[in-house]
């Protein structure tokens, strides 16, 4: 039982992460997919029910917003981890101009994403906790968080 949460700005990867890595294996719950926080919210209770791994791909920038996820699956016994991509606006504004039209992100955005942006930390309650960074087209750097001193 596995609870996966991304954090990160918009155009960061972390769909296409999702597609590489997780797509065989836990449901996908996303604000792009489901439309509303209630019907991610029901998803959500459904994983958590029938023990299905799962992974909230959404920018989940706050503590707060992140813990409407840990808090419940850490009740229902998952273990939670996160992974943090790396979240530089002026790089992630060129990725969004290179997707399609309809799949574009306004800027304002993706910056005002950046400023609500909180680096998470293993005492919100992760089991394990990674920073991702963009390589190249489709590819990623995993590397183990290190939480600031």
């Amino acid at each position: 039982m596995q609870l996966v949460v991304f954090c990160g700005i918009q155009a960061t990867g972390k769909s296409t992460f999702y597609q590489q890595r997780f797509f065989h294996s836990h449901v996908r719950l996303s604000l792009d997919l489901l439309r509303t926080r209630h019907r991610e919210q029901r998803l959500l209770q459904v994983c958590l029910e029938t023990q299905m791994r799962c992974v909230v791909d959404n920018t989940n920038p706050t503590r707060a917003e992140r813990a409407t996820y840990i808090a419940p699956a850490r009740a229902a016994g998952f273990g939670v981890v996160g992974y943090f991509f790396q979240s530089v606006a002026a790089e992630a504004l060129v990725r969004n101009r290179q997707r399609p039209v309809e799949r574009q992100i306004p800027d304002q955005g993706i910056r005002a994403t950046r400023n609500r942006l909180e680096l998470p930390s293993r005492a919100e309650g992760f089991d394990e906790l990674y920073f991702v960074r963009v390589l190249g087209k489709q590819e990623f750097e995993l590397t183990d968080w290190q939480d600031e001193i």
